[in-house]
């Protein structure tokens, strides 16, 4: 009885210890490719602004939050970096902007705009209960300065619907997140985009582990029109949420098949450095 029961208070220390990293560290949301409160492809219900709540003006304007992005893609020989950064009003609207500059080797230097706004409509555990997620709505406008699609816009405007939950009954913290996207894009827009919208889906998930450690996954269906078909995108991320303002991320990411239809980027190396006031 007496093993019993130490073990059993063993593994409530272990989620208390768990929980109480979560509260310590950084984290989600980060900065995204795009700017955008989420990971690296994929947005959030999470607004920006982490650290948000110290005092009464923190909960009408956030500290704001930054992120910086380097992915190697070795079969498609590009180099694509992005800044990006964000913040909250109300703990309910979230505006961003995001800059990619991407190299694609003997082909162009493409650059390209991402200017984001989400708001939550339905915060995390609403009512008291234990069981709902966060639900937002988002939009991100976007602009390239190369289009590498013969006909394709300049210009797109995205708009998705995400949910998210942090499981805490679990021996560890997991994030699960997904939902759906309305896009126009050719490459995430950086080649260009379509004139009719497609709805694909896209899924997250995060381990929180102690020492200040996630591990986690997301995945992106890529968008299939007339003129161009889009690969599905994966990754496999570590993350060190290093102190309550700073997380670094190192990742695998595999944008599909290097090939031109579905047109797949092939896999790489991701490395960012997240900061949030």
């Amino acid at each position: 009885m007496r093993s019993s029961t130490k073990t059993v208070r063993g593994i409530v220390a272990a989620v208390a210890g768990a929980v109480t990293v979560v509260a310590a560290y950084a984290g989600v949301p980060l900065n995204g490719l795009e700017g955008e409160g989420g990971v690296a492809f994929n947005p959030l219900a999470y607004t920006a602004g982490q650290n948000k709540g110290t005092n009464a003006w923190e909960n009408i304007v956030s500290q704001p939050q930054f992120g910086s992005w380097y992915v190697r893609l070795n079969e498609s020989d590009i180099d694509w970096n992005a800044i990006g950064g964000a913040v909250s009003f109300f703990n309910r609207l979230e505006l961003s902007y995001g800059y990619e500059a991407v190299a694609i080797s003997g082909v162009a230097n493409v650059h390209k705009n991402n200017v984001g706004a989400k708001a939550n409509l339905v915060p995390e555990n609403a009512g008291g209960t234990a069981f709902v997620p966060a639900v937002s709505v988002g939009t991100i406008w976007k602009d390239t300065s190369k289009v590498l699609v013969p006909g394709a816009d300049d210009k797109g405007l995205d708009y998705y619907l995400v949910a998210s939950k942090l499981i805490t009954q679990t021996p560890l913290p997991v994030l699960l997140s997904g939902g759906v996207l309305s896009s126009k894009e050719y490459v995430t827009g950086v080649a260009g985009f379509d004139d009719k919208s497609k709805i694909t889906g896209f899924a997250n998930a995060e381990v929180i582990l102690p020492f200040g450690l996630a591990l986690g996954g997301e995945y992106k269906q890529g968008e299939k029109y007339a003129a161009f078909e889009n690969a599905n995108y994966w990754d496999a991320s570590l993350a060190w949420l290093a102190n309550k303002n700073l997380t670094l991320v190192a990742a695998y990411v595999d944008a599909g098949k290097h090939e031109t239809s579905p047109y797949g980027l092939g896999d790489g190396l991701v490395l960012s450095v997240q900061y949030a006031f």
